[in-house]
């Protein structure tokens, strides 16, 4: 089959999957599922093989994933519900003074956003958000812009979140250098989100009827959010739970220990002896398996038994984090089954002997690809799950380095973070308890969002032409 004839297929293949999810609402489980074996069978991949293609797919993907992001999600929980989201903001605030309450809370979103999916981080910080506001006499979207976005910037280019993850598995990269240049890069994508926010907020937004009735009672105990914090839905929770928060040290040594353990086993493979035993610790302690391990580890022990939690209810709240991450699990699969077939019909290849006929570097179509899907369907991890399928022939037979690899997925990520409008979750979200119209919704979360976006794919792609004139 020529190479027009199988581009043309993938076209129509991701075609079909944003018809499936957007139009008729088809879950993106399914739908990807659907379409990785209407594509294969297309392509003209053997009748015996489509399955086998479906099962190793499905598996190489989550050998990955699962692990991680079951872990990453329990570690999550467990600040969640142990208070420590509340201790580490309240923390941050009285470092930097009640003057600067805003970059503040971006300092402890940058922290917790590591750990925490950002829907659930996001509604974690709503309470420690109204009462600052309330505090201050401001509304809550001045605080709110900025914690969202450094908190979604996370999610989009740091390890364990489900789509970087995914991402990695499938085109190959390296969990610590990903991790070290992820949350370099989002060091300045955050300062630079505190001042676009600030100049987007320089305008009064009114806020929805039933959200200004919510802050108007914030404070009195019958608010929705309080309701929702007392049935356990935020760390507010915590206090029918446990008599005192856990401290801030311990919250950041939890979620920095795992962190640094990755780094030594990336630094370790640099610059030990390749296959000598301090080489071989250091990759074992660096594994991404391992440093989750061991915070999870520490997480049961001094989150929950040191501070009186028996080791039943210890256990039941790990457990609860793993429901909501199955359907996040499962869409990562079928995204590395998407990403198996388009690799084993040859339309990978095809894609990439396109990308060298319009002279565009890998690194710019990874972005413009992942904010194409984004933009289409809403869904950042489908969106990284799916550009890595696409571009994963690309890259492996480009030759490129740990280094490099590794900025392709950042700059996915980043592809993924912008242009987020109202076929998206996360954007719901934001404009409901920010109590933002649809339209303010896209005139602040929709701009800062995609802002963002371009400016960490551009800091991206200034390291990638570094790390290529430094030979790296």
């Amino acid at each position: 089959m020529s190479a027009l004839a199988l581009l043309a297929i993938a076209a129509a293949g991701v075609a079909l999957l944003l018809v499936a999810v957007i139009k008729f609402k088809i879950p993106a489980f399914l739908a990807l599922l659907v379409v990785s074996v209407a594509v294969a069978l297309v392509a003209g991949i053997p009748l015996p093989d489509v399955i086998k293609t479906v099962t190793e797919g499905m598996g190489g993907t989550l050998g990955s994933v699962a692990i991680l992001v079951g872990l990453g999600a329990m570690l999550g929980k467990m600040i969640e519900i142990s208070g420590g989201a509340q201790s580490l903001a309240g923390k941050f605030t009285q470092l930097l003074g009640p003057r600067r309450v805003i970059a503040a809370l971006t300092a402890a979103a940058f922290l917790l956003a590591i750990p925490v999916f950002f829907d659930v981080g996001f509604i974690i910080l709503i309470p420690i958000i109204y009462g600052f506001a309330k505090a201050a006499g401001v509304n809550p979207v001045k605080i709110g812009l900025p914690v969202g976005a450094i908190m979604l910037a996370i999610h989009v280019v740091v390890p364990p979140h489900p789509g970087v993850v995914g991402g990695a598995g499938i085109l190959g990269a390296d969990i610590g250098w990903t991790t070290i240049l992820g949350l370099v890069l989002c060091i300045p994508v955050g300062v630079l989100g505190y001042f676009v926010a600030r100049r987007l907020n320089r305008r009064d937004f009114p806020m929805l009827p039933a959200t200004a009735e919510q802050f108007r009672l914030f404070g009195t105990g019958t608010s929705q959010v309080e309701q929702e914090a007392a049935q356990g839905t935020s760390s507010v929770a915590v206090r029918n739970q446990v008599k005192t928060a856990p401290s801030p040290a311990m919250i950041i040594t939890l979620i920095v220990l795992p962190i640094l353990m990755i780094m030594v086993g990336t630094v370790g493979a640099v610059i030990l002896p390749k296959d000598s035993f301090p080489a071989q610790l250091a990759a074992f302690v660096g594994a991404p398996l391992i440093a989750l391990l061991t915070a999870l580890g520490l997480a049961y022990y001094f989150l929950g038994i040191r501070r009186g939690w028996s080791s039943q209810h210890t256990g039941e709240v790990m457990d609860s984090a793993l429901a909501p991450t199955a359907i996040v699990i499962l869409v990562t699969g079928a995204g590395g089954v998407f990403g198996k077939v388009l690799t084993v019909s040859g339309i990978g290849k095809a894609l990439a002997e396109g990308l060298q006929t319009a002279g565009l570097p890998v690194i710019v179509m990874a972005f413009i690809l992942a904010a194409i899907l984004r933009a289409s369907q809403g869904s950042a991890t489908v969106a990284i799950i799916t550009t890595s399928g696409l571009l994963a022939a690309s890259v492996a037979d480009g030759g490129f380095s740990p280094i490099q690899t590794a900025l392709i997925l950042v700059a996915i990520g980043f592809g993924a973070f912008g242009l987020s409008h109202v076929n998206d979750s996360g954007f719901w979200i934001v404009t409901r308890y920010l109590g933002l119209s649809v339209a303010d919704g896209l005139k602040t979360w929709t701009v800062l969002t995609t802002i963002l976006g371009l400016a960490g794919f551009a800091l991206t792609f200034l390291v990638w032409v570094l790390v290529g004139g430094l030979g790296v």
